[in-house]
């Protein structure tokens, strides 16, 4: 589900991408902020709201979330 504030896509259509290309179709399409993360990172766990996340691994985004 989306938050309200959250442009309206599916996060899905992140997967696979490479990171550069990922960022700046999230860019265009409205996030304020793109943060790409390699898997294991450790986060801080609070809410930005209009920030999505990108796990990146081998330049490729492989889970996306929202916060």
């Amino acid at each position: 589900m989306t938050p309200e504030h959250a442009p309206e896509h599916r996060s899905d259509m992140y997967l696979g991408l490479p990171e550069g290309e990922a960022g700046r179709l999230a860019r265009s399409r409205g996030w304020k902020v793109v943060r790409a993360l390699p898997p294991g990172s450790i986060v801080t766990m609070e809410y930005l709201e209009g920030r999505i996340n990108f796990e990146v691994e081998h330049g490729v985004v492989t889970r996306v979330w929202h916060g």
